[in-house]
């Protein structure tokens, strides 16, 4: 399995194409902000974090959510698990849309 379960934002979705390309298009905008962000020096890191939880939640990213709230509890030592969840998931759903 990759590092998104399509099959669930599918049903989600009720299998809508474009409210599931409009959703992932947003989701890849906005970790190219968030990945700034993942870092110890940055204030708001715990904020992005709680944040891509959620987004990452809503379109089957489980693993970058699990990634995400072991983050928020361990602290910064948690961001390389965060960065690199968010870096599969970005690739996989790029991958997805390349060949819906």
């Amino acid at each position: 399995m990759g590092a998104v379960d399509f099959g669930y934002l599918e049903s989600f979705t009720a299998g809508d194409r474009q409210v599931i390309s409009e959703v992932l298009a947003l989701f890849r905008q906005q970790a190219e902000a968030w990945a700034g962000s993942l870092d110890a020096a940055d204030a708001g890191w715990r904020d992005v974090v709680h944040t891509i939880k959620g987004a990452a939640r809503g379109v089957g990213a489980n693993a970058l959510g699990d990634a995400c709230a072991e983050a928020e509890a361990v602290g910064p030592s948690g961001l390389p698990a965060v960065r690199a969840a968010l870096e599969a998931a970005v690739a996989d759903i790029a991958a997805y849309q390349a060949r819906t």
